[in-house]
């Protein structure tokens, strides 16, 4: 028998009429038979083409508002039939049951209504019942039944019945079946994550229906891709596609941006997804310098962003660095023009769109899931553990540094000093050796340590490294402590008269 199927009937069902009205005219031009709904119908009808009613096939009016329509025998009969089935022939005849050779069905709008605030009453409403029923069945039936289950289908099918003059082949209706699929299995996984939103169920559903194929993946030998909505985050501007690297580091540099959203003009370089400068100033341009100044070997191919507009006098002093990314929430169109001046230099603009409030990564043969660090240090959360207490400016410079260490690597130790990033010791296996690390950097660049304050993103079970910031110039530190040794660098800070505030609140970054 075979494989390639003509389509003479057709049932369609949708809530969005958007794009069907030239998929309905020329069904009726090839003479399809065409079934449908409430809505649907009316909208049909009102194109002058003729559509059967699906009660005349039923025998049987919509009830309970709507909730029922094509549940029936009759229809799903005519769906899930087997043509090459001697059985299923004699019961269609048996039962004058008519064959149904393409299904059209769009989604009551699930997601749309939990993301518009709506009534607990409304959503369940939009939970869709006689719609994920027929894609399911005429998906299952994909060797006899054409299933278009989503309106960005409907090119997809045009192009075919038109181009193929009503028939498809096995492997375009399979094709179809396994997008419905995809439809139906993204629908249920919204609807549980909704009535799962307590996590009573200890059960992870993640469904992403945005996906693009990356060059590749962390190397060359890997393949890449990336699963998520790119465009309402950014507006690309100018330059290449995104790397898989570009995406981890432009993830690292939002995530620390937005500790700094509400400040004066402020700019971060990172690299390999640690910031290497960071600075807030006056203006965009001095703090872009400031930043640049703080390790500008490391800032040669980095990525750049702003929490604020970036003009003209700034993209002129970024024009002379090699930089892979540059991220802002807007730019002057002067701006623009110099930075398009690199062909491949990617111009980003950063809308103002939520991040997600979990962490997913994958573990042996699992994945890790857990909530956002949410936590931001501030000047309420300080508790003064020594004699001396730090000045005003210290304390400014803590919560700054405090900021850039939660977004670093562990085990890190960062040195600030004027609201700058002076230097970091970063990923490092023990916190004495990231602070030996950032003393080499700041000492390498040329920055004086006196009277610059220290962040840990854990606490020191020694002295040691208290003692090792004083001796390098630090004059307050930052850190959760916790450790059943707190008493030892407390003692030192207070010998050495280094003030020194916990947070009770530890910022491992892995």
């Amino acid at each position: 028998m075979s494989t390639t199927k003509t389509i003479k009937s057709a049932l369609i069902s949708v809530f969005s009429k958007e794009g069907l009205e030239p998929i309905v005219r020329k069904l009726h031009e090839q003479n399809v038979t065409i079934y449908s709904t409430g809505g649907t119908e009316e909208f049909i009808n009102n194109l002058g083409i003729p559509v059967v009613p699906v009660e005349e096939v039923t025998s049987f009016p919509e009830i309970l508002g709507g909730r029922v329509k094509t549940l029936h025998p009759k229809i799903f009969g005519g769906i899930l039939n087997r043509q090459d089935n001697p059985s299923d022939i004699e019961q269609m005849r048996e039962f004058e049951i008519p064959q149904i050779d393409l299904v059209i069905v769009d989604l009551y709008p699930f997601e749309k209504t939990v993301a518009s605030g709506a009534s607990e009453a409304d959503i369940i409403e939009k939970i869709d019942i006689g719609g994920i029923s027929l894609i399911r069945a005429a998906a299952k039936n994909f060797k006899d039944t054409v299933i278009v289950a989503s309106v960005n289908e409907y090119a997809y099918l045009l192009e075919l019945i038109s181009t193929q003059n009503g028939e498809t082949t096995l492997e375009q209706r399979k094709k179809l079946a396994t997008k419905a699929f995809n439809t139906s299995s993204h629908y249920d996984s919204a609807i549980f994550n909704y009535f799962n939103q307590n996590q009573e169920e200890t059960i992870l559903k993640i469904s992403e229906q945005n996906g693009q194929v990356l060059r590749y993946g962390e190397n060359p030998h890997q393949k890449g891709f990336f699963f998520g909505d790119f465009e309402a985050m950014f507006t690309k501007l100018h330059g290449k596609e995104l790397s898989y690297n570009n995406l981890l580091d432009v993830d690292a540099a939002v995530n620390l941006i937005l500790e700094f959203k509400e400040n004066e003009p402020t700019f971060a370089i990172l690299k390999h997804n640690n910031a290497c400068g960071l600075a807030t100033r006056s203006t965009m341009k001095e703090a872009y310098l400031t930043a640049l100044a703080c390790d500008p070997t490391s800032a040669f191919g980095g990525v750049l962003i702003a929490n604020g507009k970036i003009d003209e006098a700034t993209a002129t002093e970024i024009n002379s660095l090699f930089c892979e990314v540059v991220i802002a929430p807007s730019f002057d169109e002067k701006a623009i023009a110099i930075l398009s001046e690199k062909k491949n230099r990617i111009i980003l603009v950063q809308n103002d769109v939520a991040l997600p409030q979990t962490n997913l990564r994958t573990c042996l043969n699992g994945i890790l899931v857990q909530e956002r660090n949410n936590i931001t240090d501030n000047k309420s959360h300080l508790n003064y553990v020594t004699t001396t207490k730090p000045t005003e400016q210290e304390i400014e410079d803590l919560l700054f540094a405090s900021k850039i260490c939660k977004n670093t690597k562990s085990n890190t130790i960062v040195f600030a000093k004027n609201s700058t990033l002076v230097a970091s010791g970063t990923g490092q296996t023990s916190r004495v050796d990231a602070l030996k690390q950032a003393v080499e950097k700041a000492t390498t660049f040329g920055f004086d340590l006196k009277g610059a304050v220290m962040a840990s993103d854990a606490f020191f079970p020694f002295p040691d490294c208290v003692e090792l910031a004083h001796n390098a110039g630090i004059t307050a530190v930052i850190q959760p402590g916790g450790s059943i040794k707190d008493e030892l660098s407390i003692n030192f800070c207070n010998e050495n008269k280094v003030a020194m505030v916990f947070t009770g609140t530890r910022h491992f970054k892995h």
